[in-house]
Order: C-alpha cells, then sequence, then structure tokens
C-alpha cells in the first residue's frame, strides 16, 4: 500500500508542477503584452507594507464583516496549512516523520488544529453565503449573477476536503502513537482515541497511506485544474492579488484616484502612438494583470448605480469579457503565425460594439458608466476598472468618434464657449450682482492680502440652483472674514467632462489654459464648491504643472466653525439626510467636514441613507453622464431620490452642482406625481450653514431659497449660445 501510495502522489505532483509552471510562464507573458507603465514601480518599500497590511489584515475585505472574517480564515489556512502538505509527502515514507524545527512542538501543533478548524468554519462560511445569494434565488441582485459557479464550488470543496484530511490524518497518528504534538490538541486526540482507536496496527497503517495519498491528490488536482483553465480567477487570485495590490496606483489609499494621461503628445503625434484603447493590448500591463485577478465575488456589481437601475454594466462582467477575450486572443498575440483559426477569428472582433457586430464590450456597457468609484472601491484585490472603462471612451472619442450623440454638444460648447451649457464668458459674472459686498474680482496676480481663489466652476457660475451655493458660500466667506477673489469670466471649465467622457486632448487644453492662468496669477490656495473641479485641479492638474493647495467648500466651513469665526445660532428646525458626492467622497475621502458642518446647526436632525459614505449610491451624473440621455432602466437619480425620500427627510443635503441638479429634478419630479411632499427641499451644505447664522436677512434668504430647475439651453450653434462676450460686463472690483 505504501508503494502505491508514494508511486500515485509522486506522479500527480509532478504532472501538477509542470503544469503550473506552464501556465504562470504564459500568463506573465500575457501580460507583459499590455502598454509599458512604469509609475508601477515607484516607490518600493511603501508598497511592500501596503501590501502586507492589505492582504495579511484583510483591511479591504473585513468592510463586510462576516465574509471578510470568513475568507481571513481561509487565507490563514492557505498559509499555515502548507506545512501540514509538506508533512504529508514526509508521512508517504515515515509515519513518523515531523517538520524540521517544529516536530514536536506543541504550540505548533495546537495552531495547525485551531487554523483547520477555523479554515473549515470559513468556507462552510462562504458556501453557506454563495448559496443564500445563488443567481436562482436573489435573480439579478445576487453579485454571484454571471459568476462562474462551478469553479468557485470546486474550490470550495477542495478546502472542504483538506481541512477533513488534516484533522482524519493526525487523528490517524493519534491512534498509532505517532503524533507528535501531545494531548492539547483536542479534535486530533478524539479522532484518534474514539474514531480510530479501536483498528488494527496494520488497518492504521494503510488507511494512513489512504488519507495521505487522498491529501496530496486533492491538493495537487487543485494545481491540475486551475493549470488547465488559466481564466479561472476564483483560484488564481491567490497569486495574483498581492502583484496586483503591490502595483496598484500609489500612494492612493484605494486603487481609485486620478486618471493616468495617455502616453503620447498632442502636438507631436507618432504613427505609433496609441490614443485609448482600441484592442485588448492597447490596455496596460497592470490592466490585464487586473483581469485574471478577479475572483468573481461580484461587490463590485453589488455596488454599481448602473446595474442597480437596469443598465448592462457590471464592473464585474465587463473584466469577465475582457479576460475571456484576452486569453482567447492570446495566441494570435503570442504568435501570429501558429495561432489557432479561433485565436485569429478572436482577434478580429472589435474591442467595443454590439453582439451583432461581435464586439467584446457593448457600447451601451461602456457609456452606462458614471465612474463613481464604487467598484474599485469595493474591490478586494484593487482592480481598477474605472481606468479600463475611460481608456475604452478615449478610443471611441479620439479615433472612431463614436459615442451619445446629446454629448457632442456639450464638447462643442466646451470648445467654443469654455462652459458645458454654451454660455458667454461674461454670464460667469451674474451670480455676483444680488449680494450686498463685492466680490473681488483677480486681474493679475493677487495680492497678498488674498489668502484664497474661489474657484466658482462652470455650474455654480452658470446653473440657476447652483448659483445660489456659489451666493451662500461667499456670503460664508466674507461673514467669517475670509480674504477671497474670484477670477470671473477668465475662469474656464477645468475639463472634466471633457476628460471623464473620453476626450482628453480637449482636457489638455482646457487644463493647460487653466494651468497658465492660475500660475501667471501666482495661485496657491484654491476652494472650490464643485467636487469634480476640486479633484480635477488637485489631483489631475499637477500632471499639467498645476501644483495647488485645494480644498472643498465643506472642508473650509467646517475648519471656519471649528475656529469660531463662523457661529450657527439659529435654530433649524429640520430632519435632514446627507449625499455623498461620488467626487468628493470615495474619490478624495471627504467626509467627515460636511456632516461635521450639518452637525454644528442646531436643531438640525441628520439620518444617514442606508448606502452612505463608502457604499454611497452615485446621483447618475458623473462620467459626463449629466450630459447624456438615460434610456435603459430607471434613472439612477430616481434611485437614489427614492432612498433619501425614505429617510423622511424634510431637506436632502448634498455638496456638488451636479448632485444639485440631479436630485432637485427627481424631487420636482416627485412632487409633480404627488409622490414626495411640496415642503421637501434639496439643498447644499453651504445653504444649510446659511440659515442658521441670520434669520431676516435678504440676502441669505436669497442665497438659501432653492431655486427652480433651469430650462434646458441652446446648442451652442444658435445664436444666442454663440454671442460674444458683451463690453462692460457686470463684474466686482478688479484686484492685482
Amino acid at each position: 500500500m505504501q508503494t502505491i501510495a508514494i508511486a500515485l502522489s509522486l506522479a500527480i505532483t509532478v504532472v501538477a508542477v509542470a503544469m503550473v509552471a506552464r501556465t504562470a510562464s504564459r500568463m506573465v507573458r500575457i501580460v507583459r503584452l499590455g502598454r509599458s507603465d512604469p509609475a508601477r514601480f515607484e516607490q518600493p518599500g511603501k508598497r511592500i507594507r501596503s501590501t502586507l497590511v492589505e492582504t495579511l489584515g484583510h483591511t479591504r475585505m473585513l468592510r463586510w464583516t462576516v465574509p471578510g472574517l470568513a475568507h481571513w480564515f481561509v487565507f490563514l489556512g492557505f498559509i499555515v496549512l502548507f506545512g501540514s502538505l509538506v508533512e504529508a509527502y514526509g508521512e508517504l515514507f515515515d509515519d513518523h516523520f515531523g517538520l524540521p524545527l517544529l516536530d514536536g512542538f506543541g504550540p505548533y501543533g495546537a495552531v495547525v488544529e485551531v487554523i483547520a478548524g477555523l479554515t473549515l468554519l470559513g468556507i462552510l462560511t462562504l458556501i453557506a453565503i454563495r448559496l443564500a445569494n445563488r443567481p436562482s434565488v436573489a435573480g439579478r441582485r445576487s453579485r454571484f449573477l454571471g459568476s462562474t459557479q462551478w469553479q468557485a464550488y470546486y474550490v470550495e470543496a477542495t478546502i472542504v476536503g483538506v481541512a477533513l484530511a488534516v484533522f482524519t490524518l493526525r487523528g490517524l497518528r493519534v491512534a498509532l502513537g505517532t503524533f507528535p504534538y501531545g494531548r492539547g490538541n483536542v479534535v486530533s486526540t478524539f479522532l484518534g482515541e474514539h474514531v480510530f482507536g479501536s483498528m488494527s496496527e496494520h488497518a492504521l497503517h494503510n488507511a494512513l497511506y489512504v488519507a495521505v495519498t487522498f491529501k496530496i491528490a486533492i491538493s495537487m488536482l487543485w494545481f491540475i485544474v486551475i493549470a488547465s483553465n488559466i481564466e479561472m480567477g476564483v483560484a488564481w487570485h491567490r497569486f495574483t492579488a498581492p502583484f496586483n495590490i503591490f502595483f496598484k496606483r500609489f500612494p492612493e489609499r484605494t486603487a481609485l484616484g486620478p486618471l493616468r494621461p495617455m502616453a503620447v503628445s498632442f502636438e507631436d503625434p507618432q504613427d505609433d502612438d496609441v490614443y485609448g484603447a482600441g484592442k485588448v493590448e492597447d490596455l496596460s500591463w497592470k490592466q490585464l494583470l487586473d483581469l485574471p485577478t478577479c475572483t468573481e465575488c461580484g461587490r463590485c456589481q453589488s455596488q454599481c448605480p448602473a446595474w442597480n437601475t437596469g443598465k448592462p454594466l457590471s464592473p464585474k462582467l465587463l473584466v469577465l469579457a475582457l479576460r475571456d477575450h484576452l486569453f482567447a486572443k492570446a495566441p494570435y498575440l503570442l504568435d501570429p503565425e501558429n495561432a489557432s483559426d479561433a485565436a485569429k477569428a478572436e482577434a478580429e472582433r472589435p474591442l467595443v460594439g454590439t453582439f451583432e457586430q461581435g464586439g467584446v464590450i457593448d457600447p451601451d456597457v461602456l457609456w452606462s458608466c458614471t465612474t463613481c468609484g464604487a467598484c474599485v472601491e469595493q474591490c478586494p484585490v484593487d482592480i481598477e476598472h474605472v481606468d479600463t472603462i475611460l481608456d475604452m471612451r478615449r478610443y471611441q472619442v479620439l479615433i472612431e468618434s463614436s459615442f451619445p450623440s446629446e454629448a457632442g454638444v456639450m464638447l462643442r460648447n466646451l470648445e467654443q464657449q469654455g462652459n458645458p451649457w454654451g454660455l458667454a464668458p461674461a454670464s460667469r459674472n451674474d451670480w455676483m450682482a444680488d449680494l450686498p459686498f463685492e466680490v473681488r474680482v483677480a486681474t493679475g496676480h493677487l495680492p497678498d492680502d488674498v489668502e484664497w481663489l474661489f474657484w466658482v466652476g462652470c455650474a455654480g457660475a452658470l446653473e440657476d440652483r447652483s448659483r445660489k451655493v456659489t451666493q451662500a458660500v461667499a456670503q460664508l466667506l466674507h461673514t467669517a472674514g475670509v480674504s477671497f477673489a474670484v477670477l470671473g469670466s477668465q475662469e474656464g471649465c477645468t475639463g472634466d467632462p471633457a476628460r471623464r467622457l473620453g476626450n482628453e486632448y480637449l482636457f489638455t487644453e482646457l487644463g493647460k489654459a487653466n494651468v497658465e492662468l492660475l500660475n501667471g496669477k501666482n495661485v496657491r490656495k484654491i476652494v472650490a464648491t464643485c467636487p469634480h473641479c476640486a479633484n480635477t485641479i488637485a489631483r489631475e492638474y499637477p500632471q499639467l504643472g498645476g501644483d495647488y493647495e485645494v480644498l472643498h467648500h465643506t472642508q473650509l466651513l467646517a475648519q471656519l466653525i471649528e475656529d469660531g469665526h463662523l457661529v450657527p445660532i439659529t435654530k433649524v428646525d429640520a430632519d435632514v439626510t446627507y449625499h455623498d458626492p461620488c467626487y468628493l467622497g470615495r474619490h478624495n475621502q471627504v467626509y467627515t467636514p460636511p456632516r461635521e458642518v450639518l452637525g454644528a446647526i442646531n436643531g438640525l436632525r441628520n439620518t444617514e441613507m442606508h448606502r452612505c459614505k463608502e457604499r454611497g449610491f452615485c446621483c447618475g451624473a458623473g462620467g459626463a453622464r449629466m450630459w447624456m440621455e438615460e434610456r435603459i432602466g430607471k434613472q439612477v437619480n430616481v434611485e437614489r431620490t427614492d432612498e433619501a425620500l425614505a429617510t423622511g427627510a424634510d431637506i436632502v443635503s448634498t455638496a456638488c452642482p451636479y448632485c444639485m441638479v440631479m436630485l432637485s429634478d427627481a424631487v420636482q419630479a416627485k412632487k409633480s406625481d404627488g409622490t414626495a411632499a411640496e415642503h421637501v427641499e434639496v439643498l447644499d451644505v453651504a445653504q444649510v450653514l446659511a440659515r442658521s447664522l441670520v434669520r431676516d436677512d435678504p440676502a441669505y434668504r436669497a442665497a438659501t431659497a432653492p431655486a427652480e430647475p433651469s430650462p434646458p439651453v441652446a446648442a451652442p450653434e444658435t445664436a444666442a449660445a454663440a454671442e460674444p462676450e458683451p463690453a462692460g460686463a457686470p463684474s466686482g472690483p478688479e484686484v492685482g
């Protein structure tokens, strides 16, 4: 029996090792097909530390406590129980075998006992979670919808088998009297004395060889299966995830961060320049590494606002489609002349195209994304879904000129008038007219007595509801004694809508103009009401040569309250719920300051929505979606508004002009159909704070009153939109 056990175990081991080595080598070669991304190697020491913390501490997995703990136990078992696999090979030859240095060390035996038990408990918990959330039960809301279920169940069954084999082997050795770790191992001792204790020595030896062979075979068969299925991320992530985490965008807290610029020169284009991703190999090697790292857990899918409102976009399914396409096309990419017909056919598929066109990613999938970052925030292995989506958008916009037609109006407005609405630049000064004080307008260098440049933004200057917010912020800064100035008609769009749509060229042109303007005025500190503007200026303008200290207005207001420069004294008797803007929250981790401002207001009662902070739900405007029609499924802003109204709030508060537009439009629609109370308001945090300072000041009342939705603005080709800036446009006093 021993001879058979040795022969079988060693044979399957040799086959498994050879197959895994071959497949791992092939995976490396495939990943290296991607474009260069040298920034991924910066700060290696900090990357190692971050990887260890995130991997060993399971910091991202534990955001979902029960599955996170269960997975952590399984993860520990994968590491610690490797020693038991080594022991199994030794037991093939000697039933007294013990690990060098650890043989007879009681605490080690106890640790293995505990870890094996926790591993078994953890994997059974994960199986139960998977069964309870299987697609046949949970339907579209199942985060496992679209995942390859048999692979997951196979991996889980293997782990159950390994854990049971560990206890069986230890129990048999207790019965044989060769167990080296003493009687403190409760389960092993019980099995040895009460289950196997009545067996003869000969039977025990044969049972030991059978159990050893089973343990080795089930482990090596697992390696053979994953080597035969290179796309089996549910298994391969055990090896690729640490590398994916190590190479994530750094030093970001998560893989979510400023969009990487394209590695091309618009001034001096070359024939081999790559504009976005028109083919899967146009993605960077890190983006290709993302694909086999996907665990198919579906956390991203469960949080995606597009998927949750009936859109075809699932971040998980997008990654899986790209993964399957990459591996099917790989033989052609690695060796075109000897590739199979199937690989050549795969190479002919368009990366973005309809099902009828044989496309890998449907256009409706690509354009459903709001770039809210919920997928990246929730991914336990730091896959950067948003970057991949935007690289595909870049190619569609810059090379194919293929994008939703209504977004083209926005792009033309940006090109011709410097704002998405197509209004004349002089209109940027209109919001100052009703204020009881003069707002300083910077014409040259900012004087030394001006501390902050107030970046008003396109919406803050031109959209009626957001103008109210701008007025409230200006009034609050004036009241607090903050010295600030604005750019007035000189200010242009930061380029965020163009970049998120995929028009990197237009973003670069707008951004360079703004950076040149800001640097020419010696601007160093900027406060902005729009999270999209703040994110772009603070985190993406350094790519264009602009480095500034940027705060969102809620951050500055919270600091002014803390320092005693703003003292809310008037009671605001209302229930409020706060909506986290994605580009303020997830993209920049600003969750506390807006809540601190609301919390400082006397009488205000805050109720959090079910989905808030890191798990907040998008309003539907990001990713340039504000400028596109939403024709599929439920409207995202309606879904979010339903959740806000369910709290019973009198005030739905937010801190982003995009969110203001989307939420107030939905509230207004619900008032019209009678599903929302007439008294419900959508207000910026600054407007609510302004109400708490002065009750009877007409300027405050004007600034804090909710505005009616603006009528649609005409396209830029109309006479009104193309009207040149009039002479003598109203503005505040010039400074500098």
